[in-house]
């Protein structure tokens, strides 16, 4: 399934367009070396938009934005390092967190290839949906640093000069990735992300847009049941443990996760972050976490080769990258009649994905969707440059926009708890403290 637990903020405020006050770009030029150079040019101010930096003459300032047009991104795939599992952590029927693999599952393979699964089964007498509305934002993966910091930090981070130091340039969900490898190619939903930077470390959390929030307070009834119906599918395909069978007569609780977190690089960039997992492969044989693990996803059975196109060009993108990130190398997918009843069971894996896609035409390129979001993370170092929870750079993108940001002290953005803030402060200064005395 999709990552459930989406930690994301609202606004108080609409997600207005202000990206129509100007019409600037954020060019990457190729130096001789191959690498690349920011060079942004000056427009009109953008509503909320501030200046780079203080070199800008005040009379008129630059707004900064970075632009999403494919052709800047085609060239060689970006270095990205195999991921490793550093930890995990589980969240439980009512989301208290722990830091251990009590909701990891098995996947058992469907006994025939036309299993006929009733996803309808159960929607209205066991089925326990998580509260969408409350917004959990980074705070289950700081929960999960705090308790595994040994894990974390090198030998010269413990002496860093920084007191919050992670040894890593960003953490964030693996939801919140996804969504920038699919931005060249997306064409309906904007996003808003927050970053704020403390010890040298950059926290990415996605804020709700309004057009989410309305589209979520929206939804039909058979929206929400088709909803239920990737939960279900698991249910009828994953055990709690090795030995034993699924139980599709329990009940489906949309609280529960087991969260792969693992570190890995895109570029220069040294990443930490966390994506939940559905179930493992339960042979005891199978390689170590995370290449065991396995994506359970459903969808409506292709029947002409216009739905098969648009499966390969729409779907297969967002199943690619969701999974390609975090290093999970296969999806079985159940596909399903309009009723809700799975009638074949396929396995996709990653590393094929690109093939199965190469004779479409104008179809999305893997290394667009690396290429973009390393420069995106680029971008983000090059604009967030105070050290400081406090303050939040909200970054911005709507559909055939360019991506901009706006600055904000002390707000409604802001999204490190001060109990995560005051441990990272105060514990690392009591390492570095010790540090100093061994050495």
């Amino acid at each position: 399934m999709d990552q459930r637990h989406q930690s994301h903020h609202r606004p108080q405020h609409p997600n207005s367009n202000h990206h129509d006050n100007h019409q600037s770009t954020f060019k990457r030029d190729m130096d001789d070396s191959g690498r690349g150079h920011f060079q942004h040019k000056r427009f009109r101010p953008g509503q909320n938009h501030h200046p780079a930096g203080p070199s800008t003459p005040p009379s008129s300032p630059p707004t900064q934005s970075l632009s999403i047009q494919r052709q800047l991104y085609e060239r060689d795939f970006p270095l990205y390092k195999q991921p490793v599992e550093v930890g995990h952590f589980s969240l439980d029927s009512e989301r208290r967190f722990f830091n251990d693999a009590r909701q990891l599952r098995y996947y058992v393979e469907p006994e025939k290839s036309c299993p006929n699964f009733d996803l309808r089964d159960g929607y209205r007498s066991r089925f326990v949906k998580r509260d969408d509305r409350v917004k959990e934002k980074l705070d289950h993966i700081l929960r999960w640093i705090l308790a595994n910091r040994s894990k974390l930090q090198s030998k010269d981070t413990a002496a860093s000069s920084s007191p919050c130091a992670l040894g890593v340039d960003i953490v964030t969900w693996r939801g919140h990735l996804t969504k920038l490898l699919t931005t060249p190619y997306e064409t309906r939903e904007g996003w808003l992300l927050a970053v704020t930077r403390m010890g040298g470390t950059l926290y990415i959390s996605e804020v709700e847009t309004e057009a989410a929030r309305r589209d979520r307070e929206n939804r039909t009834e058979r929206h929400e049941e088709m909803m239920y119906w990737g939960y279900k599918f698991e249910q009828y395909t994953c055990a709690d443990d090795a030995q034993s069978l699924p139980d599709p007569g329990g009940v489906v609780n949309t609280n529960e996760a087991f969260c792969t977190v693992v570190q890995t690089r895109l570029a220069e960039h040294r990443l930490l972050f966390s994506g939940e997992v559905d179930c493992r492969d339960k042979d005891p044989k199978a390689p170590s976490p995370p290449a065991n693990y396995i994506e359970m996803k459903t969808s409506l059975e292709i029947s002409t080769p216009k739905q098969r196109s648009n499966f390969h060009r729409f779907k297969l993108l967002k199943w690619w990258a969701q999974s390609f990130l975090p290093g999970v190398p296969r999806i079985v997918a159940g596909f399903r009649d309009h009723d809700g009843v799975v009638v074949s069971v396929e396995t996709y894996h990653i590393s094929k994905i690109s093939q199965l896609i190469k004779n479409e035409t104008n179809c999305w390129k893997p290394t667009v969707c690396m290429n973009f979001c390393c420069e995106f993370l680029s971008f983000v170092k090059s604009v967030v440059t105070e050290d400081n929870p406090r303050v939040v750079h909200l970054f911005s993108w709507d559909p055939h926009r360019d991506v901009t940001y706006s600055i904000h002290r002390d707000s409604q953005y802001s999204f490190l708890p001060d109990w995560y803030v005051r441990e990272m402060t105060s514990s690392t200064s009591r390492e570095t403290h010790h540090h100093s005395h061994q050495t």
